[in-house]
């Protein structure tokens, strides 16, 4: 069976050769002894490692060749600080390092600039709770960390949430086969509130409704029912749910215009 060639950095990935136990314990003893190209042995027979893992990241940046390297950077600082005395495979003690390089460049270079003293209580925080994690086994509260790193808890939470992924305000939310719900519409705008004459137009024309229609209306956007859930209860499908719904929508449109 033809192998995919895959073509990162110049590196092509389809016959990069992955080292045996035995091979790379062979490796790192010929490294320990001074050879200068073992080094070099060990980390082309541990790319595919990198290369399975950045494929985890591969929705977080539009070209894997940055990750690559970053990856290859854990991996080498995993195969100079190994010890073979360890009672574990080199794999097993690179992946936590491939995998906080990789973090730690997404993070630096995301697209939201955050300051340098969130980013460092976010940092602190993180090794803090891990330190006590260790130590308890159980996870500290943040206001247990705020008190230790002499914070506010507002403070630490807000720089744990600026670690997050920015999220796009035209992600899906919500789909049901029906029209797909986005972010940005469950986000309020101050220049959309509704003064109070325009509320109590809306008021009537709601009322002015069927109360089949009311009901659909109801259910589906105060209370969130799919449109699969109230075609199932009213013993209609879900394209007369649908038909409706659009349909009680445009006559309020018409009443309030």
């Amino acid at each position: 069976m033809a192998r995919h060639k895959v073509e990162i950095s110049g590196v092509n990935t389809s016959n990069i050769k992955v080292l045996s136990s035995e091979e790379t314990k062979e490796l790192f003893i010929k490294m320990k002894n001074g050879d200068p190209f073992a080094r070099e042995d060990l980390i082309n027979g541990n790319l595919k490692l990198v290369l399975s893992i950045i494929k985890k990241f591969n929705n977080k940046v539009d070209n894997l060749d940055d990750l690559f390297q970053v990856g290859c950077l854990g991996l080498v600082k995993a195969i100079d600080n190994f010890d073979t005395s360890y009672d574990v495979k080199l794999s097993t003690y690179a992946c936590p390092m491939i995998i906080g390089e990789i973090k730690r460049y997404l993070r630096d270079n995301s697209s939201l600039r955050i300051s340098r003293s969130i980013k460092d209580i976010a940092y602190k925080t993180l090794k803090l709770k891990e330190e006590l994690m260790d130590a308890s086994g159980k996870e500290p509260s943040n206001e247990e960390v705020a008190k230790i790193l002499g914070v506010s808890e507002f403070d630490v939470t807000n720089a744990l949430e600026s670690l997050r992924d920015p999220v796009s305000m035209y992600e899906p939310i919500y789909s049901d086969g029906g029209d797909t719900i986005y972010l940005f519409d469950q986000l309020s705008d101050k220049k959309d509130t509704y003064d109070l004459d325009y509320k109590l137009a809306v008021d009537r024309a709601f009322n002015s409704l069927k109360e089949r229609e009311k009901q659909i209306l109801n259910d589906r956007f105060i209370i969130g029912k799919t449109q699969m859930e109230l075609a199932e209860e009213l013993g209609i499908s879900q394209a007369q749910i649908s038909r409706l719904e659009k349909g009680s929508i445009a006559k309020i449109k018409r009443i309030i215009n």
